[in-house]
C-alpha cells in the first residue's frame, strides 16, 4: 500500500458531541483535490500533505463557526488558500536543475547537494488524479501536476498563484475567487492578467500529453525499459531527443546531449549498469523506481525515482530524483528488491 494510498492521518477523537459524526468522513472526501490544490501551490509532496492536514484541523477547529453560508468545498479551499499563503511567507521558491543554470558537461566533477527545500518534488498522481473521475478532469489533473508547471507556477507571487490556479486549472467563476480571497473581481482579474503574462514568459513544456492505455507510447517505455535494463547505449539515446535533459536533483547539474549522457552513464554512473525499473506514476507522467547493484548487502538498492517526459515518438528529458528513502515510501516502492 503506498503511502498516498494509505489510510490517512485521522481527525482528532476529541471532537466535541456538537460536530456531526461524520464530519471526518466529510473532510476526507476533499483530501484529493486539496493536495493537488496544496502541491501546486507549495511545489513539494510533503508541505501539500500537511497544508492538507493543517486544513483539516483548523476546519474541525472552527466547525462550530461554520454556518454553511457558503459550500463546505469553498470554506475548506478558504482555508487551505490560508494555511499555503502563510507558509510561503518569506520563503524561496522551489526550481529544477534546468531552470537554475546552463547545461553541464559530464566532465564537471559532481557539485556538492543542496538542501531538499530547493527542488519541485515529484507526486504520485494516486494522491491528486481522482481515480475513475471523468476524463477531462482526469486530463487536467495531470497537465496541471506536470513538474515543468508547477515549477513555473513557483515564479509568481503566492496570492497571484492562488488566482491563477483557482481561475485557470479549477475554474473557478472571479466572483468565486474575489470572495475567497476576500477582495474584488477586477482585483482577482488585474492579478490573473498579471500572472498570465508571468508564466508567457516562462518555459513550462515538458512533453505530450499522456494516456497510460496508449499503445505507442507504451512501447515507447517499453523500450526504455529494454534499454536502461540492458544498459545499452545506442538504444537509450536512439530512444532521445537530441535535446533531451538528463537532471539529478539534488544536484544542480544537468546534461543535455547524447554525448554527455553516454559519458555520465559510462563514467560517474557506471554503477547503474545492471539496474532494474520497477514503473509508477508521477507529476501526470510515467516514473520508474530504478534500482541498481547492492554490492555490499546483494540484490539491488534503491537508487532514483525516474519522471520520464516524451514528447513525439521519442524522450525528451528524464528527472532522477535521488532522495530515495523519501520518497519511495511515498509511491509504495520497497527500499530493496532480490537479484
Amino acid at each position: 500500500m503506498t503511502q498516498a494510498q494509505a489510510a490517512p492521518a485521522a481527525i482528532p477523537t476529541d471532537i466535541p458531541t456538537e460536530i456531526p459524526g461524520d464530519l471526518e468522513a466529510t473532510l476526507e472526501r476533499y483530501r484529493s483535490e486539496l493536495t493537488g490544490y496544496c502541491y501546486r501551490m507549495l511545489g513539494s509532496t510533503f508541505e501539500a500533505e500537511d497544508a492538507v492536514q493543517d486544513t483539516f484541523l483548523r476546519a474541525w477547529r472552527s466547525f462550530d463557526r461554520f454556518e454553511g453560508r457558503s459550500a463546505v468545498r469553498s470554506w475548506l479551499y478558504r482555508i487551505a488558500t490560508n494555511v499555503c499563503l502563510d507558509a510561503l511567507n518569506g520563503r524561496k521558491r522551489r526550481e529544477r536543475p534546468i531552470d537554475m543554470g546552463p547545461a553541464s558537461s559530464a566532465d564537471r566533477a559532481l557539485p556538492d547537494p543542496l538542501s531538499e527545500e530547493i527542488w519541485v518534488e515529484p507526486i504520485p498522481d494516486a494522491a491528486v488524479v481522482p481515480a475513475g473521475g471523468d476524463p477531462a478532469d482526469v486530463a487536467v489533473a495531470r497537465e496541471s501536476i506536470r513538474l515543468a508547471f508547477v515549477a513555473a507556477l513557483q515564479h509568481l507571487p503566492p496570492k497571484q498563484r492562488a488566482v491563477l490556479i483557482l481561475r485557470e486549472v479549477l475554474r473557478w467563476r472571479a466572483d468565486e475567487v474575489a470572495e475567497l480571497l476576500d477582495t474584488t473581481v477586477p482585483s482577482v482579474n488585474s492579478a490573473l492578467q498579471r500572472a498570465r503574462a508571468t508564466l508567457s514568459t516562462k518555459e513550462f513544456s515538458d512533453g505530450d500529453p499522456i494516456d497510460p492505455i496508449d499503445d505507442e507510447q507504451q512501447a515507447l517505455l517499453a523500450r526504455y525499459v529494454d534499454a536502461f535494463e540492458r544498459y545499452d547505449m545506442d538504444a537509450l539515446t536512439a530512444l532521445l531527443h537530441e535535446d533531451a535533459t538528463w537532471s539529478m536533483p539534488p544536484y544542480d547539474m544537468w546534461l543535455q546531449t547524447h554525448e554527455d549522457v553516454v559519458k555520465w552513464c559510462l563514467g560517474p554512473g557506471i554503477g547503474c549498469k545492471g539496474s532494474r525499473l520497477i514503473p509508477t506514476m508521477a507529476n501526470g507522467r510515467f516514473a520508474f523506481g530504478q534500482y541498481k547493484p547492492d554490492p555490499e548487502n546483494g540484490g539491488l538498492a534503491p537508487w532514483s525515482l525516474q519522471v520520464v517526459e516524451t514528447s513525439g515518438d521519442r524522450i525528451s528529458g528524464i528527472v532522477f530524483f535521488l532522495d530515495t528513502a523519501r520518497f519511495f515510501p511515498l509511491f509504495g516502492l520497497p527500499l530493496h528488491l532480490d537479484s
